[in-house]
This record gives C-alpha cells, structure tokens and sequence, in this order.
C-alpha cells in the first residue's frame, strides 16, 4: 500500500516570522496606532482656522502656516510610528515622510520671505513626494492591516494639493468686482494658500475620524474578547463540553448524582 505523505513541519524561524506578521496585521496591533492620526490633525485643523480667518494670503503667509504644520506634524508623525507601529516596513516608510516633513516646514520658516515661485515650488514638491510615500504605505498594507485605507486617503489628497500647486499658474490674476462690484484681484497667491487651508481642513477631519474609528475598534475588540471567555467551554476527551466556569452542584439525574 502507497505509504501517507506527511506534511513538513515548519521551522521555528518560520512559525517566528509568521506570528510576526500576523500580530502586525491583527486589528489589536493595528489599534495601537489610534492616538497618531489624532495627533497629526491638531496643527493641520490650526492652519486651516489660520487661513481661514486670516484676510491676508500672501506668500509669507503661505510659507509660515505651511511650515509650522509641517515642522509640528512630521514631529508627531515620526514619533508617534516610532512607538505605535508595529509592522517594520510600514514604520521605515512613514518616519522617511515624518522626516522629510520636518525638513520642508524647517525650509518654509527659514526661507519665509522668499516669494510666491518659492512657495508652489516647496509644497508641491513636498506634497508629491509625502502624497506617493504614504500612498505606497497604504498599497502594501492593503488587505492585511485596517490602517491602509486610511494611508491611501491621505496619500492621494496631499498628491492631489501638489497637483493643484503645479497647475494654477503663477501669474494668474482675475479683478474680483461683480454684482457687488467688490474691489480687489484674485491671484494665485490667493487661490494656492486658500488651497492650502481647504486641503488642511479636509485631511484634519479626515484624520480625526480615523483615529477615534482605530480606538472605538479597540473598545468594541475588547468587549467582545471579555465576553466570548466567559461564555466559553471546552470539549473534554469524550466529547463531552466541560465548561471554564466552575459549579460545585450536580444534577441529581446525571450518573454522578445518581452514585451518590
């Protein structure tokens, strides 16, 4: 008779390597990570009140919101993965844009006064670069990790403001007047650092729902745990169901109750 093949047994390294990679996948690891997309809201929803109240959208005005929210937030970013993310990969990627946010709002602070070329240029050059970083993050954490959906929404909207920075033109200006007859000139100035607070505006919120999406995750994940233990029995060698919670009575009808 053909003799049964038997299956190889996994080594210990690969038995390692695959518990790490589904712990970094799991929702309770990905969980962990909650407080980081809240914590990079703050100075985005900052410069959005900034720009929007503010009544002046020069070009300075411009470089130093970008810059503090950039300096402020690539901070955040790259400590909170540092301490919150688990998966190695994801962790290398998104500390490269935290770092390489820091370095442009440094840029942006220092060269504040540098004029309207000088600031399409910065944030559209950042914006595609940061955009495509956390968009592949996302990409290759699709389908294993519930925080790749939000890396690729927010990859795609920073992609989509460099975009908007290269093709509204320089010199573009359009007297205002109308109806009301309102005296001034929209310029690109104008339009781009309007842009920039709208962007800010939306990734903000969007940032702020994921994060308390991530922690009421974790409170439902832990709910649920709690209450599958208690309610949980194990098969005993017979087939029979020994439940984990102890009960000193017997059922008088049972064979024990009916021995004693």
């Amino acid at each position: 008779m053909p003799s049964a093949s038997v299956p190889p047994v996994p080594s210990g390294g690969d038995t390692a390597d695959r518990g790490r990679a589904s712990s970094a996948g799991s929702p309770a690891a990905s969980s962990s990570y909650w407080p980081v997309p809240l914590v990079r809201a703050v100075p985005l929803l900052v410069t959005a009140a900034v720009v929007t109240f503010s009544r002046d959208h020069s070009p300075f005005v411009g470089l130093v919101s970008f810059g503090v929210a950039a300096l402020v937030g690539g901070l955040l970013l790259t400590v909170g993965v540092l301490l919150r993310l688990d998966d190695r990969s994801s962790r290398t990627l998104q500390v490269v844009q935290g770092v390489t946010t820091v370095v442009a709002g440094a840029v942006a602070l220092a060269a504040s006064s540098a004029g309207l070329a000088f600031f399409v240029a910065l944030v559209s050059g950042w914006a595609l670069v940061a955009g495509a970083l956390e968009l592949v993050t996302g990409l290759r954490r699709r389908g294993r990790s519930p925080l790749a959906r939000d890396w690729i929404s927010v990859g795609v909207l920073t992609l989509a403001l460099g975009v908007v920075f290269l093709v509204v033109p320089l010199d573009y200006a359009q007297p205002l007047g109308g109806v009301e007859q309102i005296e001034g000139e929209l310029t690109s100035s104008t339009v781009l650092v309007g842009v920039l607070g709208a962007w800010a505006a939306v990734v903000g919120v969007f940032l702020v729902i994921a994060g308390l999406s991530l922690r009421w995750q974790t409170d439902a994940g832990h709910g649920a745990a709690g209450h599958g233990a208690a309610g949980r029995t194990d098969a005993g060698p017979a087939g029979y169901r020994t439940s984990t919670s102890t009960d000193s009575s017997i059922d008088p009808t049972s064979d024990e109750g009916q021995h004693a």
